[in-house]
C-alpha cells in the first residue's frame, strides 16, 4: 500500500527526446519543416519572414505592417477576412520580432483547403486601408502615451536603448514615430519583406502528404511580391553606459533593470551561463528571490534572464521595489551576484536547479507545438539539435568550479548598465 506519509523519490530526469522535422520545400522555392505528431485533426501552420531594410528614421514599418496585414487584401475587407477564418473554427494570429515576423494559422485539417486561400490572398494582396492605419496609429499612440507612464515600461525602454541603440533591438520609439507613417511606406515594405525567398515554413500537427499536396497547390505558387530586400544584420559593441536614472518625484515604486551584452545561443558557454542564471535569479526558488523578496520583503518578485537574438546576447536583472529600499536593493544584487564569483556552491542547491532546469525542458515538449518551438529555437541561431544534446549534458555534469568562472567571466557588475526609474 502506497505510504502517503512519505515524500516521493526524487530523480533526475534520465532522457529527453526530441521530435525532429521533415524538411520539404514548395514548388516556389519556399522551405517547409514538418513535426507531424498528434491524432488530432488539428494543425498549426506558421510564415515566417526575417525582418529587413531597416531604417532608423522609420522604425515603425516592419511592426505596422505586421499589425495590418490581415485587415484587409485587394479582394477581402478585414470584416470579411474576420468572418471567413471564424467561419471555419480556424484561428490568424500575427507576431512581430526584432528579428523575424510572423504570420500563425490554426485549423482543422478538414478546412485546410478552405481556409489557405484566404491565408494567401492575405500574403499576397494586402493593401493596408489607409481607414485602417489610422485607427492602428490612434490606438498605438493611446497604449504607448499609458506606457510611458509606467516605470517598468520605461526602464525596459532605456534599457534596451542603452545595449542596442536604434536598431530594433532598442530603438527609442515615441509617439511622433507614428504620426510618420504612411500606407506608401507599409506596401513598399509588405512586398520587400512577404514574399517566398524570404519565407520559412513550420508545420505542427496532423499532417502528411494529403494536407502537404494541399499546401503546395495554394501557397507554392508563385507570389506578386517580389521587391529587393537587405536582411537586417547589427554588430554591438559594449559600451559602458553606467548608472541611468530617470526621476519621478511621485513614484510610490522604483523600477531597476541592469545587465550588459552578453554571449548567445551559438557560444559553448551558453548552456552553462543558462544554469548560472536560473541559480541567481531564474526561477522562484533562486538567490534573488530568496534574498530581496522571501528574507528582505523588498519586492514581490525579482528575476534574471539570459536572452538570444540573432546578432546580440544579453543578461538582465530587472524588479521593481519600494523607493525607500531601491538602494538597499542594488546593494544585495551586487552582493549576490559577488557570492557567486567567491564561494562555491553547495551540492544540494546546484541538483535542486538541476531537476528543475531539465523538469522545465521535459515539460515544455507536450505536443506538437512545442516541439515546433524547440526546432526553431535552434534554425534561427544556425544550430541543430546537438545544441539540446549538449545543453542537458551541461546541465547534469556542470560543477560548482564551473559556476564560480561562468560568474567571474560574464558577471561583471562594474560594466553593467544599470537603469533606475522612479525615486532612489
Amino acid at each position: 500500500m502506497l505510504n502517503r506519509t512519505l515524500a516521493p523519490e526524487s530523480k533526475l530526469v534520465d532522457e529527453i527526446s526530441f521530435i525532429e522535422p521533415l524538411k520539404q520545400v514548395l514548388d516556389n522555392g519556399i522551405p517547409v519543416f514538418t513535426i507531424n505528431a498528434g491524432k488530432q485533426e488539428l494543425v498549426r501552420i506558421e510564415f515566417i519572414f526575417e525582418n529587413v531594410n531597416w531604417n532608423a528614421s522609420k522604425p515603425l514599418e516592419a511592426i505596422a505592417v505586421s499589425h495590418l496585414i490581415n485587415n484587409g487584401t485587394s479582394t477581402l475587407s478585414a470584416k470579411e477576412i474576420a468572418d471567413k477564418v471564424d467561419y471555419y473554427g480556424a484561428f490568424l494570429q500575427t507576431e512581430y520580432g526584432a528579428d523575424q515576423t510572423c504570420i500563425k494559422l490554426y485549423t482543422l485539417n478538414k478546412h485546410l483547403q478552405s481556409v489557405l486561400p484566404i491565408l494567401r490572398s492575405i500574403l499576397n494582396e494586402s493593401i493596408f486601408p489607409e481607414q485602417e492605419l489610422a485607427i492602428f496609429i490612434q490606438n498605438q499612440k493611446q497604449s504607448l502615451q499609458v506606457s510611458l507612464q509606467k516605470n517598468d515600461f520605461l526602464a525596459r525602454k532605456s534599457f534596451a536603448n542603452a545595449l542596442f541603440g536604434e536598431t530594433p533591438y532598442g530603438s527609442n520609439i515615441q509617439p511622433s514615430h507614428y504620426d510618420d507613417l504612411k500606407r506608401e511606406d507599409l506596401l513598399n515594405y509588405f512586398k520587400a519583406a512577404y514574399k517566398p525567398k524570404n519565407c520559412t515554413v513550420f508545420v505542427a500537427g496532423k499532417f502528411e502528404e494529403a494536407e502537404f499536396n494541399i499546401l503546395n497547390s495554394i501557397i507554392g505558387k508563385d507570389w506578386d511580391n517580389d521587391a529587393p530586400s537587405i536582411t537586417n544584420k547589427f554588430s554591438f559593441t559594449s559600451i559602458h553606459q553606467g548608472e541611468i536614472f530617470v526621476e519621478k518625484p511621485d513614484a510610490i515604486q522604483s523600477a531597476i533593470r541592469m545587465g550588459a551584452l552578453a554571449i548567445t545561443r551559438n557560444h559553448p558557454d551558453f548552456p552553462g551561463f543558462q544554469v548560472l542564471n536560473c541559480l541567481l535569479g531564474g526561477y522562484f526558488g533562486s538567490r534573488l528571490m530568496a534574498n530581496i523578496r522571501e528574507d528582505k520583503g523588498y519586492t514581490y518578485g525579482i528575476g534574471s534572464a539570459v536572452a538570444s537574438l540573432k546578432d546580440a546576447g544579453y543578461f538582465f536583472i530587472a524588479t521593481e521595489v519600494g523607493v525607500d529600499v531601491c538602494s538597499n536593493t542594488l546593494a544585495e544584487i551586487e552582493k549576490e551576484i559577488s557570492i557567486l564569483k567567491t564561494d562555491l556552491v553547495q551540492d544540494g542547491e546546484l541538483a535542486l536547479v538541476r531537476n528543475y532546469m531539465l523538469g522545465s525542458m521535459l515539460g515544455s515538449l507536450e505536443n506538437a507545438f512545442s516541439h515546433a518551438d524547440k526546432f526553431k529555437n535552434v534554425y534561427f541561431s544556425g544550430l541543430d539539435y546537438s545544441y539540446y544534446e549538449n545543453y542537458i549534458k551541461t546541465v547534469k555534469s556542470i560543477t560548482a568550479g564551473n559556476l564560480k568562472n561562468l560568474a567571474n567571466k560574464y558577471l561583471n557588475t562594474d560594466s553593467f548598465t544599470k537603469v533606475v526609474v522612479g525615486k532612489k
